[in-house]
């Protein structure tokens, strides 16, 4: 198989059968093999009953029903795993991201060599104040923060080699840094695109403005992660020792100050310096310590459940209609 689309979507039955459609034009006319992977993540519409009709008349849909809504990053990662494509596109549900685009970036990947290939909607059709300034000053830090020269990191549409999206871990609200997660995964082949945005045809955004400040924390968090990730002690300890070298300098100057300058002086803790000593000590033994539980962590690393799987059809070409509960 040459491509695997994933699409995770929340109650977007109105879109489905039209954006099923259009892939199968798309694929149909440049002869391309493929499957398409809904992900439908906790929708309480008709989204997973369309789904399922759609796999009837078209072998090519897979679909993966979430228990319950557990977001976008989770759905992509459910996705990923499910992939059997040798590249494996994402876009979004909704009609905003044009198939159309999809061939042009595979040859970027097939041709040129590149891991990924990023589309970068240049022309947006959504509200200049809401969205395009807050996007566009979110992608100027996470261009500076991470130093993947992209204009769009949050556009829906990508294509990936298989090893790429095999390679990184999706969770929380990661998958606004699938770029970011690739380079550090150590594919730094990563292309642009510029594509077409689409009006919103159904619905509305899932997504509001509080978005943008989660947005701003996970990139605080992607940043820390690729920096110290693997070796918190080089940051915390770091920061602990310098600390309590600090603290531990004020108190030896009281202790020879008091014994062999000033004896007949205040005692010394009347003396700021001495809760100066006092707080940076505490302050670096702290740090240190959280730098070494970051260690401790790292080796016993617990697995966590982070969705779960209430159905799922076609995957791993089982026969249809066959129920399946996961864990995962």
């Amino acid at each position: 198989m040459r491509l695997s689309i994933v699409i995770p979507l929340l109650n977007e039955e109105e879109s489905l059968t039209e954006l099923s459609h259009w892939i199968a034009r798309v694929m149909a006319t440049h002869g391309i093999s493929y499957e398409i992977i809904f992900i439908d993540d906790g929708s309480t519409d008709n989204s997973w009953e369309i789904i399922r009709q759609l796999s009837e008349s078209q072998p090519e849909i897979r679909g993966i029903r979430f228990l319950r809504n557990f977001g976008k990053s989770q759905a992509l990662h459910a996705g990923f795993k499910a992939a059997q494509g040798a590249l494996v596109a994402t876009m979004d549900a909704d009609l905003q991201d044009n198939p159309e685009e999809i061939p042009a970036m595979m040859q970027m990947i097939e041709a040129d060599g590149f891991d990924m290939v990023s589309g970068w909607k240049k022309k947006r059709y959504d509200s200049v104040l809401m969205k395009n300034l807050p996007s566009k000053l979110f992608n100027w830090a996470a261009r500076k923060t991470s130093g993947v020269q992209l204009h769009d990191f949050n556009c829906g549409l990508k294509v990936f080699r298989k090893e790429v999206v095999k390679s990184i871990e999706v969770s929380g609200e990661m998958h606004r840094y699938i770029p970011v997660l690739a380079k550090n995964a150590g594919y730094r082949k990563i292309g642009e695109q510029v594509v077409q945005h689409q009006a919103r045809k159904f619905g509305k955004t899932k997504f509001g403005p509080d978005r943008f400040i989660k947005g701003f924390l996970d990139l605080i968090t992607v940043w820390f992660v690729s920096k110290f990730g693997k070796r918190p002690m080089h940051l915390f300890g770091a920061l602990g020792v310098l600390m309590f070298i600090i603290g531990f300098g004020f108190a030896l100057y009281l202790g020879i100050d008091k014994l062999f300058f000033n004896p007949t002086g205040r005692l010394v803790a009347q003396r700021p310096e001495f809760y100066i000593a006092l707080t940076s000590m505490i302050i670096g033994t702290q740090l240190f310590l959280a730098g070494f539980l970051g260690e401790m962590l790292l080796r016993v690393r617990i697995t966590q459940e982070r969705y779960s799987i209430y159905e799922s059809l076609n995957l791993n070409r089982t026969p249809e209609g066959v129920f399946q509960r996961e864990k995962v």
